[in-house]
This record gives C-alpha cells, structure tokens and sequence, in this order.
C-alpha cells in the first residue's frame, strides 16, 4: 500500500513512514483539520496509554502495509493482531492465515453485498415480492438442485480420500431429499411440479458453468483445458466444490440477512417458510460442511491451483448475482437508487474525505511532510524561525503536543455540549446552536496551528504527489468513476466538503483517479509563496456549522431551477449537520463520539439494509417514495462497496 510518493517516503529518508505507521496505529480523535480520538478514529499522535507499544511500532519496516478499518489501523498480521472488517483483512492477511473457503468467500463480499442489494433479494426480505415472481424464481430451483446432485457424483468419483467420498455422498443424500421437497413446496405456490419448465437463460449458464466444471473442462487462462489423467481427476473434486460452494454460502449470508425481517411491524411475513429454510439455525450447517469439505480437498493443491478455485469461486457468484437480477420484477424497487432517480431532477452525491474517503487523515500527511522538511531544513542550515530550527524529533514531538491539547480540549467541549438527558424527540435547532460551540472551538485550535508554524515550508509539489499517492477507502476511487462516468445520465453533481487543511492533497487524490475534472472540491487552503506554504491557512470550512452554509449554499442555487434528491456521505461529528439536512445521510465508519452525540439528541442509526427493507414495505401503489431530510434518521454502511451496490446497482461492478 503506498501513502506519499517514494521522494517523501524511502529508506533513506530521515524520517520515513515509521512515522505515519505510528500516527495511525495509535488512538483516534477527529480533529478539524487533524481529527482524531473523538470519533473513534485512527490518530497520528501516541498518548502516554500507548507509549508501551510506540517503540515496537517504530520498528516496522518503511513498506509494511497497514490499513484503517472501523476505527483501528492496522499493520500486517506479521507484526500485530488482525482487527477490523472483512474486506479490509483482505487486502494485508497472508493467504495462510485463513482456510481456502474462508479466504474465497473474504474475496467475494462486493459481490455478496451486491446480491444482497437486488431489487429481488430486497423486495422479498421486505415481505411484498409479487407472488407470480416467487413463483418463477422456486420453479427455477430445481434445475439448481439437479446440476448440484451430478456434481456431487461427479466429485465422488473423482475423490480419492474414502472420508471424502463418504462427505460428499451424504451432501448428494441431502441434495436428492431436497429435490423431493421441492416438488410438495412448489405445489403449495401453485406450480405444476410434473410440468417441466425450461430454465431461463442466468439459470442455464450457472448450470452449464458446472456441469463443465464437472467434467473437467476448467478454464486455464484464456482457454479452456480438458483434465483427463487420473492424476488430473483428483483436483476435479476440488474445482467441483470449489464451484458449489458460494451458491451454499450466499444463502447462508442471505438467509441471516434477511431473516430478522420475518416478524417485521408484528406483521406476518409472506415468505416466512422459505426464508426459514436458509435461516443460520437451518441452513448454516450445510455451508460449513461443505466449505470445510473444500478446505479438505485443497490441503495437497498448489498455488496455481488454489488459484483456479478461486476464479471458479468468483465466476460461480457472478452467475448467483445474475440469477437474482434475472427474476422478472414489474414491480418498483428502492434499489438501485439511480433506477429510481428521474433524470428530470438533478442528484447531488456529498461526502466528506478525511477518513470518510481516505485511509489516513489529511494532517497526518502533512504533519509527515512538515516534519520531512524540518530534517532537510536542519540539514541545509537554512533555518529561519524557531519551528524550521527544531530537527525532526522535536518538530514531531511538538505536533503531538498540539494534538493532546486539542484532545483534551475537545473532550471538554463534547462533554458540555451533550444534553443532560437523552432527547424524547430530535430538534434541529438545537443540536445547531450546541454545535455552534464545537465550531467555535475548532476554529481556536486551527489559530493555535497557524500560529504555531507548523505549516510553514512545505513545498506544493510535495502536498501535490503526496495527494497522488494517498490511500483510498476499499471502493471509494471505484465508486466515483463509476458515477462520475453516469453523471450526464443521472443529471448528477458531486462535491467534497472537507476541513483538510490543504485542497490541493484532495484535488491531487481525485486527479489520480480520474475524477478531477467532475469532483467539485471546497475545502481550506494552504497560503503559498513562490510555492512554498507560509503557514497560514485560507479559512474556508473549519466545522460543522461551516460545512452546513456550504451544504445550502450549493443546493439553493439549484433549488430554484430545478428538483433535487441529496446524499451526504459522512463519517464524523463534523459530518452531523449536513447528514440529518441531506436527503439521504449515509454512516460510513464507526465513530463512537457520532454515535454518542447522535443518541443524546435523539438520531437513530439504522443499517441502511435494513431502512431500504422498511423503505420497500412503505412503496406506494403508484411507486412512490418520499426520501425526508432532517427525519432524525441516518444509515450506516459497511464501506463504499455497499454504497455503490444501493446507488448504482449491477450496471457498474
């Protein structure tokens, strides 16, 4: 993973990335400017509770991945214990650390979130999927169960370990049982089980993928290579599973998901019989035991041929997601929003960047870059004031100083904001005023930076490739080329509103990706003489009352020509305003001080799963939808994967 250009950052810089990796490591306020330990998010500067391990971190190499996930960064498993989410594991976990199928399905959770969010696995969680489409999809069904009963005996045959075959003849047992039922459940739905039923074209290339893969043609490269040896056949067992799998484990997933929907409202849930069939009580074990069937197989394969499952793995859930998309829904959904988005009106998509698109927060990077130039500055003797005279442990050492001061007093801030009592019910007039307070203070602390000098000396062209360079969120780049590329189609506008003390780093992220060019970015800005920053910042967005103005500023100018729908993507306290007053306010993260500010006021926080399930139950008969801003409602995501499967759908991934 790479932060700032490799001219910041080598081994033989006198400060390299051991920094960053101990900025990040260390605790989490969410600083304006530097945000960090309250919001729960990684911070740069180690306090005294972590000075126990601020040496270790010290020693990691320059070039050791880390990544930051729900509020704790991370190292790679070598050097410290795993936390965080599933798709940020991905990315720094060594393949042996986790089992084959574990590690497959790790790998696939775009694709499982992107199933969850079809209009088919939506529209039934919520209870109102038409019954004539039900229909279709168990009629469908069957074909499923009669390619997994040749499979199975096809990877009986080919399996040479006698447990093994005795695991996969009680799974093709189970398989033909199944089979049976299937014939009473269909019946009781109105469809003629003794009437054969052409299956549709998804459900034909899933059953075609594996019955191929059962017969050995496995795709090798750009070409497809029959195995014929015995020697060969052995692995096929493994291809087989390996291709079966994921259709047992996103039912798993699908049925957790879906099942805390049955007794929604007190309401009796239509497909309550079915969802049960896949519900963790019911269906969890069968998943296992297959996946630990595949972890069995795959002991004596290679690298290259755990590879081959993995792409079958995938291939196999992308014919599960097509199988869903290919349900014939009439009726309207709420996913994906940009379907039922009318191009008439136009679509702003807001978000925060700062640990809301970034891995790191901005003033770690510059704070780095500060510190770089402060070695080079002592070296070069060119040092004019009393900050370019500290070397670079002592500039370090005074930034943390800086932070603590802000932590200390932010909590104190925070602490006399709260209402005393939890709120009956929200007022946004109040959380405004109580907020103008927090405001006020972050201000103070920037002056306090300005005045410090910290800031002074950094060349533009450094903050420029280090914007380059900076890490985004899993998704986050993907996310806005994909609706960037749309944004005629959806009539769309997008904007950045960031405390960053520096536009020019957010500018350069998004150049790096490609988005530049339609990105609208409003954010402070660094004061430069011939391309050196002096020290002062250009005040432009400094809290959460500042982000608001500029929130309304940009939706009134619209607001009188035309229709609007808003997202405000976010991550933070200073993100709470322009959360509640946007259409749509999505969560990433997991910021305890947010939570806790939310609570007390009277916000609730719903996964936004969950609000788009309640959302499809309200759908009017004319297909009508009523998004409220400033409902005290916002939704939480696990990351940008799920945002771009709510917003865009299938069409872009």
């Amino acid at each position: 993973m790479r932060y700032l250009s490799s001219t910041l950052f080598s081994c033989r810089s006198p400060s390299p990335t051991h920094l960053l990796t101990c900025f990040a490591r260390t605790s989490s306020l969410r600083i304006s400017g530097f945000r960090y330990l309250c919001s729960g998010r990684p911070c740069f500067f180690p306090s005294s509770r972590f000075r126990s391990i601020y040496r270790p971190i010290l020693r990691v190499h320059p070039w050791r991945p880390f990544s930051v996930d729900s509020g704790l960064a991370r190292t790679s498993f070598s050097s410290f214990p795993s936390v965080g989410g599933a798709m940020s594991v991905v990315a720094s976990m060594a393949d042996e650390a986790i089992s084959p199928a574990k590690k497959f399905w790790l790998k696939s959770q775009k694709e499982a979130m992107l199933a969850k969010y079809t209009p088919f696995v939506v529209c039934l969680a919520s209870g109102k999927l038409e019954q004539e489409t039900f229909r279709h999809y168990i009629a469908q069904d069957v074909h499923f169960l009669r390619s997994f009963a040749r499979a199975y005996e096809k990877a009986e045959e080919y399996a040479d370990d006698d447990d093994d075959k005795a695991t996969i003849s009680r799974l093709w047992r189970a398989i033909t049982e199944e089979m049976k039922l299937h014939n009473s459940v269909v019946q009781d739905w109105g469809v003629d089980p003794s009437k054969e039923i052409p299956p549709n074209p998804a459900t034909l290339r899933y059953t075609n993928f594996l019955d191929a893969t059962s017969d050995g043609k496995i795709e090798v490269g750009k070409g497809v290579g029959k195995i014929v040896t015995p020697f060969e056949k052995t692995k096929v067992a493994a291809y087989i599973v390996g291709a079966m799998v994921p259709c047992m484990r996103l039912y798993a997933f699908l049925g957790k998901e879906i099942e805390p929907f049955l007794s929604l409202d007190g309401s009796a849930h239509l497909y309550t019989s079915w969802v049960k069939n896949y519900s963790p009580s019911t269906f969890e074990e069968a998943a296992v035991q297959i996946e630990d069937l595949l972890d069995k197989l795959s002991v004596p394969l290679t690298g290259e041929e755990l590879d081959v499952i993995q792409k079958l793995y995938h291939q196999a859930m992308k014919l599960e997601i097509d199988f869903f998309l290919a349900q014939p829904i009439v009726q309207s959904s709420v996913v994906p929003l940009s379907k039922l988005h009318d191009p008439k009106n136009r679509l702003f998509i807001f978000s925060d960047f700062d640990l809301t698109c970034t891995v790191l927060d901005s003033s770690a990077i510059l704070a780095e870059i500060a510190i770089i130039k402060a070695a080079k500055s002592t070296d070069l003797a060119v040092a004019d004031s009393s900050i370019n005279q500290m070397s670079s442990s002592e500039l370090r050492n005074y930034w943390r100083d800086l932070s603590g001061k802000y932590t200390e007093e932010y909590e104190h801030c925070i602490e006399i904001l709260l209402p005393a009592e939890e709120a009956k019910t929200f007022s946004s007039e109040d959380l405004y005023q109580r907020l103008e307070q927090l405001s006020d203070f972050e201000k103070r602390a920037n002056s306090r930076v300005i005045q410090s000098g910290v800031l002074k000396g950094m060349n533009v062209n450094d903050i420029k490739r280090a914007g380059e360079h900076l890490n985004l969120q899993d998704g986050c780049s993907v996310f806005f080329q994909k609706i960037v590329g749309l944004k005629e189609r959806l009539h769309a506008d997008f904007h950045i509103l960031s405390y960053c003390w520096c536009a020019d780093l957010i500018r350069s992220a998004f150049k790096s990706v490609g988005c530049i060019a339609d990105v609208a970015i409003h954010s402070n800005e660094l004061d430069y003489k011939d391309s050196v920053s002096t020290g002062e910042i250009v005040r432009k967005i400094e809290s959460p009352i500042d982000k608001l103005h500029a929130f309304r500023s940009i939706l009134d100018e619209s607001s009188s020509r035309e229709e609007h729908l808003s997202v405000y993507i976010g991550d933070s306290v200073g993100d709470l305003l322009c959360l509640l007053e946007a259409d749509i306010g999505i969560v990433v993260g997991s910021s305890e001080s947010l939570r806790r500010v939310g609570k007390q006021f009277g916000i609730s926080f719903i996964p936004l799963f969950q609000g788009l399930v309640h959302k499809q139950r309200e759908f009017g008969s004319d297909g009508s939808l009523v998004w409220k801003a400033n409902s005290a409602v916002l939704y939480t995501v696990s990351g940008w994967p799920e945002i771009q499967a709510f917003i865009l759908g299938h069409e872009t991934f």
